[in-house]
């Protein structure tokens, strides 16, 4: 990545040129992401919301969450991180977003470094070039704090490159680097489950780099390492009632009630709409004939990667030269396995475009996806190659340059979104002002109003989540349901005819206006004389 050179006797780091580049692009990459983050974009929602106020919570010492509030598996990494700038600053979403961004730059730096060191230093800096790239989806799961994502991706590059590492001989602290890649797994494990795909893999290139020595200190090492990492974890499921530990509440929620959706349709909505959208490939709203043969191809071009990482293993002539192919193998097997399990969920074919977000991980093997038209477009440029090489080079510098069109072009659309974005973030902050100056303490709301009202007021303002029925939802933290079931006469706030309102205002009948005392934002804003509370 850099050479050393001597300047006025103190020796320094200078930078190659594709390192230069890669690092440019990287910056570039990272005030993109702080400059949406400055202005909130995406839109926050109650997922984040929730986050945010368990960072809260914490900074607070009222609460020490292992898993999201209402859940049994998602790590709040996130809001600990968040926590101690809470402490100093207060809640806001610019703070609890701002940790994101110094994970976003170490991905991107791991990813350069174990791209340059198994493929190419320019084909590197493309990778980067495509990282730094972002539409909705893809800034989406870099700059909202909704768990897990963020810290583990950066956290099994890492592993891998210290497998990589450890097997080529660069790496002098062995044992301290076979520790730290143990905890970085544990916390990778605890933030995200979507994650344990790669990290099998990684597991693999390390046991292959360190062999025998995993017998031994080594090995104790790794274990220790990652049982520290992943401790909340393990102590949070070991205390947990019968059905209530992670795997099986895991189980439970990808488990059908109804009939399973044909492979075909799983496969259509996993390849054709969730590949292409966690590419950036496509707007969120889904994917037209265009991005949707990337989503083909993918399975093709990660079997052409696995074809050349064997090639190239077999003319390796020492270990530290297989090393390379081997953590190529490990990228292609994670997104495969990756893949495989996300088309197994009935959501793949049900709901393809709002859970494409799982499928977000794949990022880890984006050099391996674009390596063979890399290799094949600079096969082409060779005096030797034959004619049917270098159409085949041609064809494959083509779909380079049309993949990174692609990746521009939706991201080009999504900035000319933002101002409409930064005004629903702006109404939802209104409604928040709007029911505080209105005097309201307690009020019911839907899921995805509540959380975001409580975290925009700082909590001076506290939520119970209803459905559409006025009947109780998924309230992820009880408190706040117990304590507006105490409140005699408590706040109602609704989408403005919709099926809650529409209900409300049923059951009020003739004191449904009377008891409105705004409209913002497409909300109404209500408080009756008496509580509506038709579950009791």
């Amino acid at each position: 990545m850099s050479t050393v050179v001597e300047h006025r006797r103190r020796w320094r780091p200078a930078l190659d040129r594709p390192a230069l580049v890669a690092l440019v692009l990287g910056l570039a990459g990272l005030g993109y992401r702080l400059a949406l983050a400055l202005l909130t974009v995406p839109a926050s929602n109650s997922d984040e919301a929730t986050f945010g106020l368990a960072a809260m919570h914490i900074a607070a010492g009222r609460e020490h969450p292992v898993f999201l509030y209402g859940q049994r598996y998602m790590g709040m990494l996130e809001s600990y991180l968040a926590a101690p700038l809470f402490a100093v600053t207060g809640p806001s979403w610019v703070v609890l977003r701002l940790p994101l961004l110094p994970l976003w730059a170490l991905f991107a730096w791991a990813m350069y470094r174990l791209t340059r060191r198994i493929c190419t230093p320019w084909f590197a800096t493309l990778v980067v070039g495509l990282l730094a790239l972002g539409p909705e989806r893809v800034v989406r799961d870099h700059l909202t704090t909704v768990g897990g994502r963020a810290e583990a991706k950066p956290a099994v590059v890492l592993v891998l490159l210290i497998a990589v590492g450890l097997a080529d001989g660069r790496v002098a602290a062995r044992r301290l680097a076979v520790g730290a890649a143990g905890l970085l797994a544990g916390l990778a494990l605890w933030s995200d489950w979507l994650i344990v795909p790669y990290l099998a893999v990684a597991g693999l290139v390390l046991a292959w780099a360190l062999r025998r020595e995993l017998v031994g200190r080594s090995g104790a090492l790794l274990l220790a390492g990652a049982a520290l990492g992943a401790a909340p974890l393990i102590q949070a499921n070991l205390a947990a009632p019968p059905g209530q530990d992670s795997l099986s509440v895991l189980r439970a929620i990808n488990t059908s009630t109804g009939p399973a959706p044909a492979l075909a349709d799983r496969l259509r909505g996993g390849l054709l709409q969730g590949v292409p959208l966690s590419s950036g490939l496509c707007p969120v709203t889904g994917c037209d004939r265009g991005p949707q043969w990337f989503g083909l191809l993918y399975p093709l071009l990660l079997a052409a990667a696995a074809a050349l990482a064997l090639v190239a293993y077999r003319r390796a002539a020492s270990r530290a030269e297989r090393v390379g192919p081997v953590a190529q193998l490990a990228l292609v097997g994670g997104a495969a396995l990756t893949l495989a399990v996300y088309v197994r969920s009935p959501l793949a074919a049900t709901e393809p475009l709002g859970n494409a977000r799982y499928l977000s991980v794949l990022q880890i093997s984006l050099p391996m996806v674009v390596w063979p038209l890399w290799v094949a477009a600079v096969a082409a440029w060779r005096g030797t190659a034959s004619v049917l090489r270098r159409l085949a080079g041609a064809s494959a510098a083509a779909a380079l340059a049309g993949l990174t069109a692609a990746v521009l072009v939706t991201t080009g659309n999504f900035v000319a979104m933002i101002g409409p974005l930064r005004g629903e973030e702006l109404l939802a902050r209104e409604l928040a002002d709007t029911v505080r100056r209105a005097g309201l303490r307690a009020v019911y709301a839907e899921y995805w109003t509540c959380n975001r009202l409580v975290f925009n007021t700082a909590e001076a303002v506290v939520c119970g989540v209803l459905d559409t029925q006025l009947t109780p939802g998924q309230n992820r933290y009880q408190p706040y349901w117990r304590e507006v079931a105490r409140v005699a006469r408590p706040g109602y706030v609704f989408a403005a005819d919709g099926p809650a309102d529409r209900r409300l205002r049923g059951l009020l009948g003739d004191r449904a206006d009377r008891a409105l005392l705004a409209e913002v934002g497409g909300y109404r804003v209500y408080h009756p004389e008496t509580a509506v509370r038709p579950w009791r």
